[in-house]
C-alpha cells in the first residue's frame, strides 16, 4: 500500500507490503515521523490506503461491514480516548455482552485491575469525557483492556505501552502472550526491549520498509535497526 495525505507533495507510505498470520506477532519500529501510526491506522480503516489494498482474511477492508471489521480488528492507540460513562461501559464499547468476569480478566492482563479495584466503585466508577480523571498510563491500560474484551482476530497496538514504566510494560507483555496466542498481533513500539521476541520486525524509515526479520537478523543486516538498538543501550534501555 501507499498513502498520501490530501494536498501533500510527498507520500507518507510507499510500497508497504507484508503479511501477518494468526498466532504471530509483527512489530514495527522506526523514528518519529517514519509513518508507523499512519500504517497502523489503515488496518481498522481510520484512513484508507490511497494505493494498494489492505486485506483481512483475504478481504479488502473497504468491502467489510464496519461492525464486522470492528469485531475483527481491535485497536489500542498511543493516545486512547475514553468516553464519558463508567469503567465498565468503556470496556464494553466493542462488545456490549461481555460479562463482569471477562472485564476483570482483561483488566488483569492489562495490568489495570489493581487501580480499578482501588477506585470508589470498581467497574462502576465514573470515567470523565476523554478519560481526564485517570492518568495517561491508566488510559493506555484501559484501552488495552478494551481491545482484549473484544476478543478479535487481529490486535493493533500502536505504541500503546509508551506511558508505562519498563517493569509494568514487561509484565503486560508477558500476560498478553497467552491471551493473544490465536490472534494476529501488530505492534508499534519505541523500546526495542518490548519487541525483541516478535516473530517479525519491520523497520520503517521515511515511509519505506528498510528492514524486516527477527531481532537477531536485523542487528546483523539492518544498519537502521542496529543504530536504534545502540542508541537505546546508550540510554540504559535493555535490548
Amino acid at each position: 500500500v501507499g498513502f498520501h495525505y490530501p494536498g501533500a507533495e510527498q507520500p507518507v507510505l510507499t510500497d508497504i507490503s507484508f503479511r501477518i498470520d494468526a498466532g504471530q506477532t509483527t512489530a514495527v519500529i522506526g523514528s518519529t515521523g517514519s509513518g508507523k501510526t499512519t500504517m497502523m491506522n489503515l488496518v481498522p480503516r481510520l484512513f484508507d490506503a490511497t494505493s494498494g489494498t489492505v486485506l483481512v482474511d483475504g478481504v479488502d477492508v473497504r468491502e467489510l461491514d464496519p461492525d464486522l471489521l470492528a469485531r475483527t480488528v481491535a485497536y489500542a492507540p498511543q493516545k486512547p480516548y475514553l468516553f464519558s460513562g463508567t469503567v465498565a461501559s468503556n470496556l464494553r464499547f466493542g462488545r456490549p455482552a461481555a460479562t463482569d468476569a471477562e472485564l476483570w480478566n482483561a483488566l488483569d492482563v492489562a495490568q489495570a485491575a489493581g487501580f480499578v479495584q482501588a477506585m470508589p466503585d470498581g467497574l462502576d466508577s465514573e470515567i470523565a469525557q476523554g478519560g481526564t480523571n485517570v492518568s495517561g498510563g491508566q488510559r493506555q491500560r484501559l484501552a488495552i483492556a478494551r481491545a482484549l474484551v473484544v476478543q478479535p482476530e487481529v490486535y493493533v497496538f500502536d505504541d500503546s505501552f509508551s506511558a508505562l514504566d519498563v517493569a509494568t510494560a514487561a509484565r503486560l507483555n508477558a500476560a498478553l502472550t497467552p491471551h493473544t496466542a490465536d490472534a494476529a498481533v501488530l505492534v508499534v513500539a519505541q523500546r526495542v526491549s518490548t519487541i525483541a521476541d516478535a516473530d517479525q520486525i519491520l523497520v520503517l524509515e521515511d515511509g519505506v520498509v528498510v528492514g524486516r526479520g527477527t531481532h537477531g537478523e536485523l542487528i546483523a543486516d539492518c544498519p537502521t535497526y542496529a543504530e536504534i538498538v545502540e542508541s537505546q543501550l546508550g540510554e540504559g534501555a535493555a535490548a
